[in-house]
């Protein structure tokens, strides 16, 4: 048995993770890791593959792709361990986003990345946990976003020409053109509760989403507490005046922004708000959210 799986999504990236996979086990091979390199063949089989590792007893599971990858292989982490003891999680960020690692302080080119993976270095995170009324639970590194932000990751899916940051810069401006919804929310954090109506919000562990939008530039991942971003409603053109203050962190500053920290987040809206976790599409159609954080819960490689 290797000391290291490496669970490689091929089609991150845009395909990157396939064109990168005979890079990936010469630079691992370099650094002198005895490592076993598995690709996912679809959803939810990365997620399967990590659990299976832990079964195993695998010391280190890398999940070699973008942030989608990150959470099926951090999912399959959590829910076969019973604790931070075990296992722990590798990064190769080579996705089209990279907000976990970029949240982490993960470095995000290949040689550096892989030398964390030799290096050994361990720091223990927090982990969230996020159930829709509509879907099973769902674990995450980086965070929830409902509302706005889930309908500009639906969007991206359709730019296949586009790369890194562009990909959401675009599909942030579609999403203003083509939808504006701002259902009334009830929003709870620690019981302190909101009620007004709402563009989105964004349930953080780490800072940002997108690739460069920062929902919560002070958010730690090993703190114990979500940092968590409610917009208000915003008038169409003022959203697109808010697109550079998001990517600068300066929204934090405005009225119609609310700021709180909390432990247990609870969510209810008056129609169906989408969600996506970690960048992967969740909860569509569902109007009520659960959302947890399970302190000091997974070593994360680093």
């Amino acid at each position: 048995m290797a000391d290291v799986t490496v669970i490689l999504n091929p089609t991150a990236g845009r395909g990157a993770g396939q064109r990168l996979s005979p890079q990936i086990s010469t630079c691992l091979a370099g650094q002198g890791l005895d490592f076993e390199l598995l690709s996912s063949e679809g959803p939810g089989h990365a997620s399967l593959l990590a659990s299976q590792a832990v079964e195993q007893g695998v010391p280190v599971v890398v999940a070699a792709g973008g942030d989608g990858t990150v959470n099926e292989v951090l999912h399959g982490l959590v829910k076969a361990l019973d604790g931070p003891e075990g296992t722990a999680l590798g990064v190769l960020p080579i996705g089209t986003g990279n907000d976990f690692a970029y949240a982490a302080g993960l470095p995000l080119t290949l040689p550096e990345a892989c030398q964390v993976i030799a290096g050994g270095q361990t720091r223990t995170i927090d982990v969230g946990r996020a159930q829709a009324d509509n879907e099973e639970a769902r674990y995450f590194g980086n965070g929830v976003g409902i509302g706005f932000d889930a309908i500009v990751n639906i969007e991206s899916r359709k730019l296949q020409q586009l790369r890194g940051f562009a990909v959401y810069l675009v599909a942030a401006f579609r999403t203003l053109v083509f939808y504006y919804h701002a259902p009334l929310v009830e929003l709870s954090v620690d019981g302190q509760e909101i009620v007004r109506p709402s563009m989105m919000l964004s349930i953080m562990n780490g800072r940002r989403f997108g690739g460069g939008f920062l929902m919560t530039p002070e958010a730690e991942m090993d703190d114990g507490l979500f940092d968590v971003c409610l917009v208000g409603q915003v008038p169409r053109p003022a959203m697109v005046g808010f697109v550079p203050r998001f990517m600068r962190g300066t929204h934090v500053t405005d009225a119609r922004v609310t700021l709180s920290r909390g432990r247990r987040v609870r969510v209810v809206s008056e129609s169906p708000w989408a969600a996506h976790v970690d960048g992967e599409i969740y909860g569509l159609g569902a109007s009520r959210y659960e959302v947890e954080i399970l302190p000091q819960r997974l070593r994360l490689l680093c």
